[in-house]
């Protein structure tokens, strides 16, 4: 005997239904299942609930599902596909139960559309493959982009090396003033080829993932390197004053080398955007919180559009017509970030300085 289904409050629902007997034949079907299929529901009734899945969906339904629903009386979330009218595939989301017992068991199932899910899925699929494509590109041709760079600089280390040792000996050979200024100015070229390489080494380092080595072993000659930096960055620029107040209390622990070319890239920063006819400002205290450093240049202004990309690599003012790579101040933070230590910049109207500031116990 058939059974009699009763599906009034499935009528409007945003899901299809569909009830059948023990041997299949459907006993109701609602009328959004039946626009979904295009087909007449009332064509629908009697016949085999199988004819509304496709092929390989009724093998999976007959095989499958039909014994898990006399086994377990329920079914959840299988994925099949409908078969319309025309022949095109419909992919649905179906959960059904059983009730009953022999001839009179009735199935019913809840079928919600899964078309827009699956292209989603799809196309989520699609661009996530071809991010991590691009990405795995992009990351392929950074790394060998560094690495060629690296292997450049220490290429470029021996012949400039052996250059500046020949000048060297050129100059002290020589007795007329004109060649010995040529040697002069060969050197100090020399001298910023070898400074630029080491900038662009410290940049593929960090680049490359290697970061910083810390030597904490010579933090005793700090003042030494201090006085340095500012005796080298005087020389090479003769018509500009750099006055230093330094007031080390304790012997912080610290890369002594690279606290002294953290200090020398802000001079050389602040000589370089500073207004000339001021001098620039050099402040290093360590007490017992803290080593700091500041850094203080007349002039004009940071603009507002800079100050939040100082630090990031190859950033440098338009309006310079100084020569560099940009990377100076990129060095300064992550020599800061390898003290675990940090960089603050202040920039009004008349004063530009930039601090350092690195945490510090005698005690630990």
């Amino acid at each position: 005997m058939d059974a009699v289904v009763e599906i009034a409050s499935f009528e409007n629902a945003p899901c299809g239904f569909v009830a059948f007997d023990d041997r299949g034949k459907i006993l109701e079907i609602n009328a959004r299942l039946a626009d979904w299929l295009d087909r007449e529901r009332a064509d629908l009734l009697g016949s085999p609930v199988r004819e509304i899945l496709s092929r390989a969906s009724r093998v999976v339904f007959e095989t499958s599902l039909i014994p898990l629903l006399k086994m377990n009386q329920k079914i959840d979330g299988v994925s099949l596909d409908l078969v319309r009218r025309d022949g095109t595939k419909l992919p649905i989301l179906l959960s059904g139960e059983r009730s009953g017992t022999g001839e009179t068991a009735v199935t019913r199932l809840v079928l919600l559309n899964a078309g827009g899910r699956r292209n989603y899925e799809r196309e989520l699929a699609e661009a996530r493959a071809t991010a991590e494509a691009q990405l795995a590109t992009e990351a392929k041709e950074g790394e060998l982009r560094e690495q060629f760079v690296a292997i450049l600089g220490h290429d470029l280390r021996n012949p400039l090396a052996a250059l500046s040792s020949a000048i060297r000996m050129l100059a002290k050979s020589t007795t007329g003033d004109r060649e010995r200024l040529i040697a002069a100015h060969a050197e100090d070229s020399i001298q910023r080829m070898s400074r630029l390489i080491d900038t662009t080494l410290d940049f593929a380092r960090v680049r490359l993932g290697a970061g910083f080595e810390l030597d904490l072993s010579g933090s005793a000659r700090l003042g030494d390197q201090i006085q340095l930096v500012v005796h080298e960055l005087s020389s090479a620029n003769p018509d500009r004053k750099i006055d230093l107040d330094m007031d080390l209390q304790y012997k912080p622990s610290c890369d002594v080398w690279r606290i002294g070319q953290l200090l020398s890239n802000l001079l050389a920063n602040a000589l370089c955007h500073g207004d000339p006819e001021q001098p620039v400002s050099a402040r290093v205290s360590c007490k017992e919180d803290a080593l700091t450093i500041s850094v203080t240049n007349k002039g004009e202004p940071i603009p507002p559009e800079m100050m939040e990309q100082l630090f990031d690599p190859f950033k440098r003012p338009k309006t310079t017509s100084k020569h560099g790579l940009g990377l100076g101040l990129f060095i300064v933070s992550e020599i800061a970030k390898a003290h675990e230590g940090e960089m603050q910049v202040a920039s009004d109207s008349g004063t530009t300085e930039f601090s350092f500031r690195m945490p510090y116990s005698p005690d630990t």
